[in-house]
């Protein structure tokens, strides 16, 4: 059975298949479209999927583990950093014109990574949420912004209005990151992908299918 990593519902008229350049399976669909649509199309296309799946993985690099060496380039807000290894550093990992990482520290470099990023993540989401709340005047109060390690969605809203990122978003640019926090603030008052929901987000911006674009071909370099 061919596995579907992410279903995206929208304004369309007809269900899209996309392979990802990682080889993963993304369904975009009409609102209304029933699971037994995408299901069907799928079927109907599965030898297609296959082929798709081992070109893109046979013609494009994978995006490889951080080996965390000087000169290695780690994102941020959009921006890549080049990595600098040096001694006796202030704190075990800074950010300037580069990435400054205490040597000490190199053993236990992904965690020191995560770490920082998970603390930027959260100051970065927090003021992109207050400003876009109060655009959009959510009455219900966003009571807690929770940073996670997912790596299938990019936002979650729970009924009780915790919004939940993803660290790796704050490697995303801003406008990206924008569109995320837009996309979980309209989900306070349309709990569904309705045609209502998707009108509310193209109001607070009108380009957000390219933002869709953008993390659909990017998505996966924004990792370690």
């Amino acid at each position: 059975m061919i596995k579907v990593d992410q279903v995206i519902r929208t304004d369309r008229k007809s269900i899209a298949l996309i392979v990802k350049r990682d080889g993963r399976l993304v369904v975009r669909a009409p609102i209304n479209a029933t699971d037994e649509q995408i299901l069907s199309v799928i079927n109907r296309k599965t030898t297609w999927i296959e082929a798709k799946q081992q070109e893109v993985l046979s013609s494009y690099p994978q995006t490889s583990k951080k080996e965390f060496v000087n000169g290695e380039g780690f994102l941020y807000l959009g921006k890549s950093y080049r990595l600098k290894i040096i001694d006796q550093a202030e704190t075990p990992l800074k950010l300037g014109d580069f990435f400054f990482i205490d040597r000490f520290f190199l053993p236990k470099a992904e965690e020191v990574f995560v770490k920082w990023y998970k603390e930027r993540a959260y100051d970065v989401l927090s003021d992109r949420v207050a400003w876009y709340a109060e655009k959009i005047g959510v009455k219900v109060k966003v009571k807690v912004i929770k940073i996670t390690s997912a790596t299938s969605r990019w936002g979650s809203c729970s009924a009780k209005g915790t919004l939940s990122f993803p660290w790796r978003l704050a490697m995303a640019p801003v406008p990206v990151i924008d569109y995320v926090v837009i996309h979980e603030l309209v989900h306070i008052s349309e709990k569904n992908h309705s045609k209502t929901f998707w009108n509310q987000v193209h109001t607070l911006m009108p380009d957000y299918e390219n933002k869709i674009a953008w993390l659909e071909i990017n998505g996966h370099t924004l990792n370690l």
